[in-house]
This record gives C-alpha cells, sequence and structure tokens, in this order.
C-alpha cells in the first residue's frame, strides 16, 4: 500500500516539476543610454546570453518557457535592434533572438515579484561603439576666455518612468505620464525666461535610478534640481499639492514618511539594489556642506509653495520634510513637487488637461523666479542684473561673505560705508559687482 502511494504522489508531482513557464509579456523601453527589454514571466526563469557576428546578433535563450502572444514591433528608429524573433526549442526551451544594427554589451538579471509586478527577467542593451568612441574623447586645450556671466541651469526631474509607472489614478492616469508632460511644459516655460536654462532629467518613457538622476543634475552642474510627482495616497478624499524638501531624521508627518517609502522603492522597481555606501557617503557630504544646501533647498520650496498655493488647494499648511533619495544631492538645492493628489478623482480629472499642467507649470516658474531674485549666484546673468544684497546671519563675518561672493574685504566695506570689520545679525550688506 506505501509503495502504491509512493508511486501516486510520484506521478502527481511530475507534471508540475516540468511545467512550462509562461512568457505573459515582452516590453520594449528605450533609454538614452541603453535599450530595456522586460519579460513579465509566471515563475522565475533560469537563462543564458551569447551573441553572434556577421550579422550581429544576441541569442536569449530561457529554459522551459513559452512565450504567449507575438514579439512586439521594434520601431524604424531604434538605435541597437533592427528586429525581435523568437522559437520553441526541442526540449521546450524559449529562444528569443534579437537581430542587431551593431554591437552590444548586454547586462541581464532576474527580478522578483514586488507591490506592482510579478517575476520578470530584464535584459539591458548597452551601445559598445557609443561607449568606445567615448572613451577615446580627449579634451583639447582651449584658450583663456574673458569673463562672461553664465546662465543658470534648472534641472526637472520628471518622476518614474518606463518600468516604473509610479501612482495610478482611479480612471487609469499613470504618474509617469503627466509628470512628464508638467516637466517639459516647465522647461519650455524655463527656456524663455532670459538668464535660464531648463535640463530634462528625463526626456521619454524610460526607466532612470534615482541616484542616477541626481548624478545628470551634477554633471550639468545644475543651480537647482527640481523633482515632480504627483501624489497618492490610501485615502481618496485627500487632495492637494505638496513641496518636500529633504530631512535627514525622518519625515515630518505620517503621510510624508509613508509617501517617502513608496517614491524610494522606485528604485527596487527598476533592478537597482539600495543597500550599498551611497547613503552614508550622501549623509557624510550633507554634514561637509554645513547644511547650506538645505537651507537653500528649503527658501526654493517656499517660493515654490507660495505659488502653488495662488493656484489652488494645499494638502499641508507648510513646507513638508522626507528622505526622498533624488534630493540628498550635497551641493544642488533640491525639491519634491507633489503636483495634486491622482489617487483623488477630481485632483486626477485635472491633471489630464493640458491646461491645468500649464498652470501648474507656471506657479513652480513663477517660485523658481521669486527665488532667484535674492539668490542669484555669483557669476550668473541673473545676479549681473539684480541689486544684490546680503542678510547677515548669526556667527557671519565680513571676509566670509568676501569669500562667499568672491570680492575683496575692502571692497565690501566701501560700498556699505564702514570703516571697521564689525557687523551685526539682520544687517542688509550691499555687494558690489566684481
Amino acid at each position: 500500500m506505501n509503495k502504491i502511494a509512493a508511486l501516486l504522489l510520484l506521478f502527481l508531482s511530475y507534471p508540475l516539476s516540468a511545467q512550462t513557464i509562461k512568457i505573459d509579456n515582452l516590453r520594449l523601453w528605450a533609454a538614452p543610454d541603453h535599450i530595456r527589454l522586460v519579460f513579465d514571466t509566471s515563475a522565475p526563469v533560469q537563462h543564458t546570453l551569447f551573441s553572434l557576428k556577421n550579422p550581429d546578433r544576441l541569442v536569449i535563450d530561457i529554459k522551459d518557457s513559452k512565450l504567449g502572444g507575438s514579439t512586439p514591433q521594434v520601431e524604424s528608429d531604434n538605435p541597437l535592434i533592427r528586429r525581435i524573433r523568437s522559437a520553441n526549442r526541442k526540449g521546450g526551451d524559449l529562444r528569443v533572438v534579437l537581430d542587431l544594427k551593431r554591437s552590444v554589451k548586454p547586462k541581464s538579471f532576474v527580478l522578483r515579484p514586488n507591490r506592482k509586478y510579478g517575476n520578470r527577467l530584464v535584459v539591458d542593451l548597452y551601445d559598445v561603439v557609443a561607449k568606445k568612441s567615448k572613451g577615446r574623447a580627449v579634451k583639447t586645450p582651449t584658450a583663456a576666455k574673458r569673463y562672461v556671466p553664465r546662465q543658470l541651469v534648472i534641472a526637472i526631474d520628471a518622476g518614474h518612468g518606463g518600468e516604473d509607472s509610479g501612482a495610478r489614478g482611479k480612471a487609469g492616469t499613470r504618474e509617469k505620464t503627466v509628470v512628464l508632460a508638467i516637466a517639459r511644459k516647465l522647461a519650455a516655460l524655463v527656456e524663455k525666461e532670459s538668464g535660464m536654462r531648463p535640463v530634462l532629467i528625463r526626456k521619454g518613457d524610460y526607466y532612470l535610478g534615482l541616484r542616477k538622476r541626481m548624478k545628470l543634475a551634477r554633471q550639468q552642474k545644475a543651480d537647482l534640481f527640481i523633482s515632480i510627482h504627483a501624489d497618492a495616497f490610501r485615502d481618496r478624499r485627500v487632495r492637494g499639492s505638496s513641496v518636500y524638501t529633504l530631512s535627514q531624521r525622518g519625515a515630518s508627518s505620517e503621510a510624508a514618511r509613508w509617501l517617502a517609502v513608496q517614491e524610494n522603492s522606485a528604485d527596487l522597481i527598476g533592478g537597482v539594489k539600495l543597500e550599498d555606501k551611497d547613503d552614508i557617503l550622501a549623509s557624510v557630504l550633507l554634514d561637509l556642506s554645513q547644511s547650506a544646501t538645505l537651507q537653500a533647498s528649503h527658501k526654493l520650496a517656499n517660493s515654490v509653495f507660495r505659488q502653488l498655493k495662488k493656484l489652488g488647494k494645499i494638502h499641508k499648511r507648510k513646507v513638508q520634510q522626507a528622505g526622498f533619495v533624488v534630493l540628498k544631492s550635497p551641493d544642488v538645492p533640491s525639491i519634491l513637487v507633489e503636483t495634486a493628489f491622482i489617487s483623488n478623482p477630481s485632483e486626477e480629472k485635472k491633471l489630464r488637461t493640458s491646461s491645468y499642467q500649464q498652470k501648474v507649470a507656471r506657479a513652480i516658474m513663477n517660485g523658481i523666479r521669486e527665488y532667484f531674485r535674492s539668490n542669484a549666484p555669483p557669476g550668473t546673468i541673473l545676479a549681473e542684473r539684480i541689486p544684490r544684497r546680503h542678510v547677515i546671519s548669526q556667527g557671519e563675518t565680513l571676509g566670509r561673505i568676501a569669500r562667499l561672493y568672491q570680492i575683496k574685504v575692502h571692497a565690501l566695506r566701501s560700498a556699505n560705508g564702514l570703516s571697521g570689520d564689525q557687523i551685526r545679525t539682520g544687517q542688509i550688506l550691499r555687494i558690489p559687482k566684481t
């Protein structure tokens, strides 16, 4: 009897062990520096990659798998892929072949299920030719240039993107789509502003790691970093816009704490591990900056908050603080704007309209303009046009203020009729042009 039970158990378990994994979907995302393929799988998969030459191809073999549906059509302007084709091999493995336009460097990894997606296989393709040419670039010496005041650089970051769609409204509105539209409208307004230049951190529908966003802003030598989102909360009645700055001690409210967890988990969605040393490094750098960047961020946040208040409902009575990763740049004043609650049906409806998106963009632009009226960095076009004033804070000295504005102490004394170095907290000094 025991032998019969054992045989029956073996018979019942055999189909389970040999069960074919279903690939429900194959998605294609194009980012500026790579192409991403995402396979949605019914269970974790085993896979291998290898490249072929003449012509260039990349072969992806997925063990015991079957593709449900057809392979996606590749747009003609795709920089790396000509075509995607697939077929099942003997033994039940799925072979996916990418016909390439040129050689690529592939990188693949498997992602476990999270709050939004199930099991996934991700394959990233990096352009070998572009990487080599970039590595060979040699800086040629340039002749010394005369002093010319520079433009202010405004980094505009549309949250989420690609695989990470962000929050979703009841009517199906996706956060990543709405915030990109607002970001583009804000960039257009900055472009028209004399003395300013916009930099869109995310230009299309693709995923960017949170720290990569910070890195791109710093590479562009941004004067400001503004991350745009559309809030969501469990209670659909909650509404209104919010402005956040970084909190090193934690969030300033339960809602802010909950939201920070949701936004920061975007790195997990995109397949980037957060368990590294960057948090420690960022904390050290922030300490070394003596809170100057945080103070500037708070001034900017208050300016934008005042303008959003004119637009309509505000979620909180003041600027909030939370531990958003994208706000941790140690030398770029950074804020995160939650434009409205996409989880609120009435606000979702407004967010879908171009006219409301434009109003939000204009309110943020007005806040940027207000901030720079008294905080334009030395050496910028705006600083040259606006008479500079400095309100003395506790502990500041005349020498320190002179170094801040890159001027001589005697010039500072002369411009303000000072006979010595004695100054007082709250006193306003005129900063002469160099």
